[in-house]
């Protein structure tokens, strides 16, 4: 009896495991059954309104080679193909705002918009949402793509074996999210999502710097990419259910936190004041490389240099980043 159970739970254990590795998903565009969403359809009804990036390397194997520098993150503000695209490096990564939170609606609610030339030619990108900009809850992805042999640099990925990944389309076409998906997760309102987060997955099958999908895969995809535009390109986000009776959060902080002078004289001091008490400052540079941290309200200039940078503001209402100049 105690070998029948044990055999019969063996069989089950074997069966789910074949079935995940014959499951396939939607196909590229064009073919039946695709969930691609072109960027000129009237579904879409908003586009990010704001954008901060957080850079990775070219090849996070090889340091050396500095981190991507293409593009810049306006480039994902507005409809698909309309600005350029900013590239994310591995391990890189967006946090885009929009003019009213994404609610979730019949259907689809979002879609990301990558600028891969073909469709097999596939640069993913883990995406996750938040409600507040502190706590963000990840869309259960899924890789089925071979991880015994590494995908080359400009190699092919196989559509139907990826699901809930950013870039699974070609340029101009979206890779749509349900928010209904997230139902019930105590970390998320799905009707006031105000920020959505892509993570580039690096893509390489090395344990060392492989990211995982949420059944513990590693996600192999075109790898190494050691240029400027290596990683996920971000094109666009567009909004296909929105929350238009609910104001967004980062307007109302914007309303109550000062940043005087801006633009500001090298040298000068940089004075923050809000109503809300500002739990932390993260100051990035135009490439999205994060400079340092503070909790001081007071931001020395001596020793930066001329250009445009990003400050970060965390209050418990949420977080703000702001455009700063350095004349």
């Amino acid at each position: 009896m105690h070998n029948y159970n044990f055999f019969k739970l063996l069989g089950l254990i074997l069966a789910t495991v074949l079935s995940a590795k014959a499951q396939t998903y939607p196909p590229p565009v064009g073919q039946p059954g695709t969930t691609a969403m072109y960027k000129d359809s009237s579904a879409f009804v908003n586009w990010v309104t704001g954008c901060h990036v957080t850079r990775g390397y070219q090849n996070i194997s090889n340091t050396s080679l500095g981190y991507a520098s293409a593009g810049d993150s306006s480039m994902a503000l507005g409809v698909g193909l309309a600005n350029g695209v900013v590239s994310l490096g591995d391990g890189g990564s967006a946090i885009c705002t929009f003019q009213y939170p994404i609610k979730n609606g019949a259907g689809f609610d979002f879609a990301v918009f990558e600028n891969s030339f073909d469709d097999s030619f596939l640069e993913l990108a883990l995406v996750e949402v938040s409600s507040d900009g502190i706590n963000y809850v990840r869309f259960a992805a899924h890789s089925l793509t071979d991880t015994t042999t590494q995908t080359g640099s400009f190699g092919a990925t196989d559509a139907t074996k990826i699901n809930n990944l950013a870039g699974k389309y070609r340029g101009g076409y979206g890779t749509p999210f349900d928010l209904q998906e997230l139902s019930g997760n105590p970390n998320i309102d799905i009707n006031a999502v105000t920020h959505v987060k892509l993570i580039d997955v690096v893509g390489s099958v090395n344990k060392a710097y492989a990211k995982r999908d949420s059944y513990n895969n590693m996600i192999n995809d075109p790898w190494p990419t050691g240029f400027a535009s290596g990683g996920f390109d971000l094109d666009a986000i567009g909004v296909i259910n929105q929350n238009t009776s609910v104001g967004v959060k980062e307007n109302s902080m914007e309303k109550n936190i000062s940043i005087y002078p801006n633009p500001v004289t090298k040298g000068d001091n940089i004075i923050l004041s809000s109503v809300e008490e500002i739990n932390s400052t993260t100051l990035y540079n135009f490439s999205g490389q994060k400079l340092f941290t503070t909790h001081d309200t007071t931001l020395a200039t001596k020793d930066l240099s001329s250009g445009i940078y990003f400050l970060q503001l965390t209050t418990a209402k949420g977080v703000l980043t702001k455009k700063i100049v350095i004349r």
